[in-house]
């Protein structure tokens, strides 16, 4: 068995819970792979390395120099240092790392230091090799990151070393810069290396013990999830659930290999296992998985009649949308309705209206109305679709709560059933569906 291990920021905040990661660590020899976030807030008032080193790199700008934000962070791995009794020259190390954001001059380049100086500082902790993810982690030209390039480089890297830390976040341009992922990036950082040494398993170490099957702020009882597989992750985190990183899947899916949701703090717990379609047994699991939603969507409500016999009218009004770059979300229709849902926080500076005027202009619609303040909540679950009755039983409960129903909209899949209610109703929406298939 080989497991590659991801710590987050709450796992990396100080000496304290860094003695946690390396119990973790040393209770199994076949974690052999470390990849670590830059520490995260010790208390809430706190800040987090990454947004300090964003400080550092504004007071450069600013002032051509970062000493008095850099010694933040200074003063954060030293601590640390200290505390844990390292041998480690760590004033030297934050010397030239402080020397080199000045020189260099890049916001990426600065924010990437937490993960890179975590690292050393976790290696020399565990007496694990440093291996650099500039080393291997590669973007091309478009920002996206060359699968292909950095698995061939993970393979090389790490093919003949036991033991080693990572350094999440980052990696490099097609130019050898240093280049981020978006925030939260070390989660794919860590299912890059896994799928690069072919792991049987990747744990993510984070501060909950895995996902559950719905927001607790809403549902307190809310029970955990055992067993996901990566499509309804995938629905689930388009909805807001975000205990992963929702790009932090692919590599390991390409991979089959398992993800593990496991809570630093409290490792006797199994959390939750994310794993391929082929490994869910449907007889085993619930009806559902999850319950998962987002606030403030706008639908634009378009009626016509003979709109399915008129060729192109929703490619038209996809147009309009398009030409104002922004995201459609889902696109219910009818014979003679369509529903365009967008994320209102895209709609600003009278957006909003001019899309409705273009479309106007385009199709010619009989009527057309906008909706605001609409939530999306996703029900997902692979037993649904096996069973009958599901829908059923949903829209009954939220009859009973009297809710009102604004959309519905399934794929064919029959993996997820998303509807739309208003704001106002959205957490009792939740709680509803909830008590419906609590067990």
């Amino acid at each position: 068995m080989l497991k590659v291990c991801k710590f987050g920021g709450t796992s990396m905040a100080n000496a304290e819970t860094l003695k946690k990661v390396r119990e973790i660590v040393f209770a199994d020899d076949s974690r052999r792979f470390v990849v670590v976030s830059a520490p995260g807030k010790r208390n809430k008032d706190d800040v987090k390395v990454t947004d300090a080193l964003y400080r550092c790199y504004d007071e450069l700008v600013s002032k051509g120099n970062c000493k008095e934000a850099f010694a933040v962070i200074r003063k954060r791995f030293t601590d640390i240092a200290t505390e844990l009794g390292l041998s480690l020259d760590i004033n030297s190390v934050l010397d030239k790392t402080e020397k080199e954001i000045e020189e260099r001059k890049s916001a990426e380049f600065t924010a990437s230091r937490g993960e890179y100086l975590a690292a050393i500082v976790t290696a020399e902790y565990l007496g694990f090799e440093f291996a650099d993810a500039a080393d291997m982690v590669r973007f091309d030209s478009e920002g996206k990151l060359n699968e292909d390039y950095t698995d061939d480089k993970v393979k090389t890297r790490l093919k003949n070393v036991k033991n080693a830390v990572i350094p999440g976040f980052y990696g490099k341009n097609s130019d050898g810069e240093i280049k981020t992922f978006s925030r939260g990036g070390s989660d794919i950082t860590g299912s890059v290396i896994a799928r690069g040494v072919k792991a049987d398993l990747y744990e993510n170490w984070t501060d909950v013990s895995g996902f559950l099957v719905c927001d607790p702020r809403i549902v307190p009882e809310c029970k955990p999830i055992r067993q996901i597989t990566y499509k309804e992750l995938r629905e689930l985190s388009y909805m807001g659930a975000s205990v992963l990183h929702a790009e932090a899947i692919f590599p390991v899916m390409r991979g089959k290999i398992p993800i593990n949701i496991r809570n630093t703090f409290k490792p006797q717990e199994e959390g939750t296992m994310i794993v391929p379609n082929e490994r869910y047994s449907v007889e085993n699991g619930s009806v559902i998985t999850g319950i998962a939603g987002r606030k403030h969507f706008t639908v634009l409500s378009i009626e016509k009649s003979m709109m399915n016999s008129e060729v192109g009218f929703i490619r038209k009004v996809l147009s309009v949308i398009e030409h104002h770059g922004l995201c459609v979300e889902h696109v219910p229709s009818g014979i003679d309705t369509l529903s365009v849902i967008l994320a209102s926080e895209q709609l600003k500076d009278g957006v909003l209206s001019d899309i409705v005027n273009e479309v106007r202009e385009n199709v010619s619609p009989d009527y057309i109305h906008v909706i605001e303040n609409i939530s999306l909540i996703a029900t997902v679950g692979h037993g649904m679709t096996r069973r009958s009755g599901t829908a059923a039983k949903i829209f009954r409960a939220l009859a009973d709560a009297g809710i009102n129903i604004r959309m519905i909209d399934q794929g064919s899949s029959e993996l997820n059933i998303i509807i739309g209610v208003a704001d106002t109703d959205y957490e009792k929406c939740i709680r509803a569906i909830y008590d419906a298939f609590a067990e």
